[in-house]
């Protein structure tokens, strides 16, 4: 990526719903966040206000979000204390994964034994079945971060509301990791609402390189309480 003048961009995932706490795949398919992630929603929206609005006067706020419900919410929780509006991107849509949408990976081993165990090789198991590469995640995830790049000042905290996949996908394709190994996965899972922070670093005049600054991040609280059930042991 070149010519870049965002002042930083935060990649934040949804929080969470009953597919994610079903531990079912959802890629594309339009399931709403559950009481728990919009309390998770509500507590990460605070915490960016915390660290790159009040503590950052100076700076403008560009926000965009996937157009899946689950990001989209995630994102107004953030929009609404801050009091800015929201730019939708179906770029920042999840991965898809055809006909395992729905599916838990316990019930796709079943199904697809040799397809599930090619799946967790990185050998494309899942790409019989309707799912994207992890390469095209990348490419479309590349393609919305240089795009909404450009339109932002360096002034500008970049935030874009998307998914877990997503982030990790362009991530990997942003530093570079996937061209080792296009299909391998070279970085972690992001919790639900937790985020990704990269902050341009200047090579040349019409060059920059990105450096990882946090990754997986999220409120303090996340770390005091169970994140994904907050009411547990109350």
């Amino acid at each position: 990526m070149s010519e870049q003048h965002v002042h930083s961009i935060i990649l934040v995932r949804h929080g969470q719903t009953d597919y994610n706490a079903a531990r079912r795949m959802q890629g594309q398919t339009d399931i709403p966040l559950n009481a728990v992630g919009r309390w998770q929603a509500q507590q990460t929206a605070q915490t960016l206000r915390h660290l790159y609005v009040d503590a950052h006067h100076s700076r403008q706020q560009l926000i965009v979000s996937s157009d899946l419900d689950r990001a989209y919410s995630t994102a107004q929780a953030f929009a609404d204390v801050i009091g800015v509006s929201i730019n939708t991107d179906s770029r920042l849509r999840e991965r898809e994964f055809g006909e395992w949408e729905g599916l838990t990976a316990q019930q796709v081993k079943e199904q697809w034994p040799e397809d599930y165990y090619a799946w967790l090789t990185s050998a494309g198991g899942e790409v019989k079945h309707g799912a994207e590469t992890k390469a095209e995640v990348g490419r479309r995830g590349l393609s919305a971060l240089n795009d909404w790049s450009h339109r932002a000042g360096d002034d500008t905290d970049l935030f874009l509301f998307t998914h877990g996949s997503w982030i990790s996908q362009t991530v990997q394709s942003l530093m570079g990791l996937s061209e080792v190994h296009p299909e391998g996965v070279s970085l972690g899972s992001i919790r639900n609402a937790h985020w990704v922070t990269l902050i341009p670093r200047q090579r040349s005049s019409q060059d920059y390189l990105w450096a990882l600054l946090d990754f997986n991040r999220g409120p303090a609280i996340a770390e005091s309480v169970d994140w994904n059930n907050p009411s547990a042991g109350q």
